[in-house]
This record gives structure tokens, C-alpha cells and sequence, in this order.
């Protein structure tokens, strides 16, 4: 755990580094509404064995949640454009780095999603982004949009319907975003998160950590 500058105040945040001297790109991975939990940083520990400098900003600064009641309070409570600031701030801290290649990208789960996207729409030195199943920008919000956007999604996803996710795919194409959206047959929400025996469907998982590597990849390199 480190602390990082952002604006007048410090972030906690979870940074892992590659082997090597690099250069390495870095990827800020952001948190569901739980909280900077241990999902999220065995996830920044598995991009930083892809070869990939990761800092998970603590957006609760130092709250979690075990209980949906207790995250949507923490989620609800989350001042968004204080959040982004905190996003923007830690991909500045991973350009920063003594190896960085200076590319940095975001991906983010659920309400980190929804961040991710948000971020990228809200700055234009964001490289990449890898959306799993955060609620898609409004139109106005995707035409901002510089970035390529990878889009992952759950067609059993009850608070995010397929629909929505279409229509967003339109957004990007009028929009002209590079991008790709998967909608994986037989997943639902949170379908990423092994910690969650119920949501987890280790297929489109799987299928999903593949795109988000081969993203990253293409758009992330020196």
C-alpha cells in the first residue's frame, strides 16, 4: 500500500510492479462498490505478472463492505468527480515511474466499470479502457470519448440489460471510439468476480481476461 498526490489531499492505493527494468505501461484497476478488497488486488497482481506497473486507488480510503447494503451506502456516498481526480491522479502517478513506458490505461468491475469509462471521458490522456459490466456512458459522455473502449458484459445482467449495452455500442460507433463489446451467453453480473461463488462463471471469465490482455496489449504498447 502506498500514498499518492491528488490534488490537495493524499490516496491510498494498491501498487504492484513487473519484473524488470522495463519499459512497462501501467493500468490503474478500480474497485467494485466493495471496496479496495482482495479481488481487486489479487486482479492488479495478475496484470503486474502480464508485464504491467497496477495501482488500485483506495476510493473509499480505507472503508469495505462484506454486505450489498453496506456497499451501496459506501457507493452512493462516493463523491464521482473527487473519484475521477483520484483515477486521473494515480494513472499521472504511473506515468511517473523510473521504467514507465508512458502509456497507462484503466479497467475497472461494476462501479469501477462505470468509473473507468467516466475517467476516459473526462481526459484525454487515458490509452485504454476495459469496461467488465459498469453501467455505460450517457451519449453526451461517449461523444467526449478519445479512447478505445473494450466493453465486457453478462447478457443475464439484471441491472445492466443487454439493451442498454447496444445502445451504447451505437453511442461508440457514431461517436467514432474504437472499441469492442463482448456480451458473454450465460453470465450474469460480477461474472469475473471468483469471490463470488454465485456470480462467477469462469468461462466468460476467461474469455474476458483474454480481451482485456490483448487491449492492453495492442493499445498500451511503446
Amino acid at each position: 500500500m502506498i500514498e499518492f498526490p491528488s490534488n490537495s489531499h493524499q490516496t491510498p492505493g494498491y501498487l504492484v510492479l513487473p519484473e524488470g527494468p522495463g519499459p512497462f505501461p501501467g493500468v490503474v484497476a478500480i474497485q467494485e462498490w466493495w471496496g479496495l478488497v482482495g479481488h481487486i488486488k489479487s486482479v492488479a497482481d495478475r496484470l503486474a505478472a502480464e508485464g504491467y506497473a497496477v495501482l488500485a486507488p483506495d476510493l473509499y480510503h480505507g472503508q469495505v463492505a462484506s454486505e450489498p447494503d453496506e456497499a451501496r451506502k459506501l457507493s452512493m456516498a462516493l463523491n464521482r468527480a473527487q473519484a475521477i481526480a483520484e483515477i486521473q491522479a494515480a494513472a499521472g502517478y504511473l506515468r511517473g515511474l523510473e521504467g514507465a513506458n508512458g502509456k497507462v490505461g484503466v479497467v475497472g468491475w461494476c462501479m469501477g466499470g462505470g468509473l473507468a469509462l467516466s475517467t476516459a471521458a473526462a481526459s484525454d490522456t487515458i490509452d485504454a479502457a476495459v469496461c467488465f459490466y459498469g453501467r455505460p456512458l450517457e451519449a453526451n459522455d461517449t461523444a467526449r470519448l478519445q479512447t478505445p473502449v473494450l466493453g465486457l458484459y453478462g447478457e443475464l445482467d439484471g441491472g445492466i440489460p443487454v439493451s442498454i449495452v447496444n445502445d451504447f455500442e451505437k453511442q461508440l460507433q457514431t461517436a467514432g471510439v474504437p472499441h469492442a463489446i463482448h456480451i458473454y451467453a450465460g453470465a450474469g453480473h460480477a461474472f469475473f468476480n471468483e469471490d463470488r461463488p454465485q456470480a462467477y462463471h469462469p468461462e466468460a471469465a476467461a474469455e474476458a481476461w483474454a480481451q482485456t490482455l490483448a487491449w492492453f496489449g495492442k493499445h498500451l504498447a511503446a
